[in-house]
């Protein structure tokens, strides 16, 4: 059977930017095309497939080019909340509470309703804005803690009186009707550190933002070729139908619930403690991720091949998360801390302090300095330190090896593809 991802990603075959690119802008577009429309109940409250997707790569990766495909794609659908390429805090929130008149001009059609109707009244169409920026620095600003909060805070709003209202430092307010925000951005490592303080790692938007690693494809296009008119036709086609046919609410059958409730119970959080806060969210991002991919089948049910294909790219992209960081947040000797992880997992028998030391010596500048690092390490379960007795001949430090908990059961390896020149990709064969 063919699927959009199959569709586009022979339609982006003549590109220069990595499938990874391709395939989360491809994810974000149809989340955001899905909007408001399609939800996932979740106790008292809702999911929905709104996401907030930042692609990563050095410069060249041609993580515009990405971008600006997927953007093209649906436009063409008839998807016009794009919000604008940059802006403020307040400008954004009086765009998403405004609706435009014919000359362009922004009015306050909620505040016009509670003046006419009464405090409560609102405008009866949710609110939907899609961030798309090439550079996310030009669109948030550089270290702009108060805009990145308010984004957190919108990334997995819901409340039960449907109005999302904030003041703004002009003293007026603003109420916001069902209001959904999705993302698809890029960056730079540099640009990264340069738009997120270090004290925002522990900010509610980081934890709500994937990163997406991406390395150069290797091909070089000095002249590339129109896409498929017709290919692009039946693309625009499925993000139309799709939108028709994903309303309301969504449902997960039984197999696929005892799934994520296996990969729920099972996940421990990812071993990069930069991405501690994002661990508790990461279950929400994976509902999200099965709600697009459900609705790319046409469907309004979540199914095992759903779950089975989220879990999959989720669990892969993030393995690549800390390289999409890079140094930023790293506490100091964190690159000695993952050597010596490395040293411990190729041995088979214990090592002590004098055979580590002679491994990180030119990156400490006394042993004290690893023996704090050992003892964080063994304090946080990735090494342990063993005694010399009957089994063991030598004392020293070993790795704590985990078994695979049950949730890898539901990572499909057989999607990862090995692409050329090093890039891995994962194809929806399904």
């Amino acid at each position: 059977m063919t699927t959009i991802f199959d569709k586009y990603f022979e339609y982006t075959k003549d590109t220069e930017p990595p499938l990874v690119f391709h395939r989360w802008s491809l994810l974000t577009c149809m989340g955001a095309a899905l909007g408001r429309q399609f939800k996932l109940p979740f106790g008292e409250f809702n999911i929905h497939p709104n996401m907030y997707i930042m692609l990563v790569g050095d410069p060249g990766t041609r993580k515009s080019t990405a971008i600006k495909i997927a953007k093209k794609v649906l436009a063409s659908s008839g998807y016009d909340k794009f919000a604008a390429e940059r802006t403020s805090k307040e400008k954004f929130l009086l765009d998403l509470e405004g609706v435009e008149d014919d000359d362009g001009t922004v009015l306050d059609s909620n505040a016009a309703m509670r003046n006419l109707f009464g405090s409560d009244a609102t405008v009866g169409d949710p609110r939907e804005v899609f961030v798309v920026a090439d550079e996310f620095n030009e669109f948030v600003g550089s270290s702009n803690l108060e805009f990145l909060s308010l984004l957190g805070n919108l990334w997995d709003w819901d409340s039960p009186d449907a109005v999302f209202k904030q003041r703004l430092k002009t003293s007026r307010s603003v109420s916001i009707y069902q209001p959904t925000v999705s993302i698809l951005a890029g960056n730079t490592h540099a640009g990264f550190a340069a738009a997120f303080p270090p004290d925002s790692l522990g900010q509610g938007f980081m934890s709500r933002l994937l990163l997406v690693f991406g390395e150069s494809s290797g091909k070089k296009i000095a002249f590339p070729e129109k896409p498929s008119d017709s290919l692009r036709a039946e693309l625009v086609e499925h993000f139309m139908e799709m939108r028709t046919h994903a309303h309301g609410e969504a449902k997960i059958s039984s197999k696929a619930r005892g799934m994520l409730e296996v990969i729920y119970r099972t996940f421990e959080g990812l071993d990069d403690a930069r991405f501690k806060h994002y661990s508790t969210r990461r279950f929400t991002h994976l509902l999200k991720l099965c709600l697009i991919i459900a609705a790319s089948r046409i469907s309004t049910e979540i199914g095992v091949e759903d779950v089975l294909l989220a879990s999959t790219l989720l669990s892969f992209t993030e393995h690549r998360m800390p390289q999409a960081m890079g140094e930023f947040g790293k506490a100091k000797h964190a690159d000695v801390a993952a050597r010596i992880i490395s040293v411990l997992s190729e041995s088979r028998t214990p090592l002590d302090i004098p055979a580590l030391w002679k491994q990180v010596q030119s990156d400490l500048d006394k042993p004290e300095d690893l023996n704090k690092l050992l003892q964080g390490l063994v304090q946080g379960g990735k090494i342990q330190y063993v005694s010399r007795n009957k089994m063991n001949s030598t004392q020293g430090y070993l790795i704590v090896r985990k078994v695979l908990n049950n949730s890898s059961v539901y990572v499909d390896y057989s999607l990862l593809k090995e692409a050329q020149n090093h890039v891995t990709h994962l194809k929806a064969v399904k």
